[in-house]
């Protein structure tokens, strides 16, 4: 089952959204952007879903602003 790690600041409502295919690598991707956190106002989650969609049901709150996953810096 796919897992996704996601960077939410809390303040600005952005997101940016990294697909990983276990949830192993996703974890260690999750841990690594903790330890390099500078901004107490981004959440950053490891999730386990079957799909995107189902996360966007489940975690709703995450999905409420704009989306930078494409974006060069990360929602800082």
């Amino acid at each position: 089952m796919p897992s996704y790690v996601i960077q939410f600041n809390r303040r600005t409502r952005q997101r940016a959204i990294r697909s990983f295919a276990t949830s192993r690598e996703a974890m260690d991707y999750r841990l690594m952007l903790e330890g390099e956190r500078q901004d107490s106002d981004v959440e950053i989650a490891a999730l386990t879903s079957r799909s995107i969609e189902s996360l966007q049901r489940t975690h709703a709150r995450y999905f409420t602003g704009e989306d930078i996953s494409g974006a060069a810096a990360p929602c800082a």
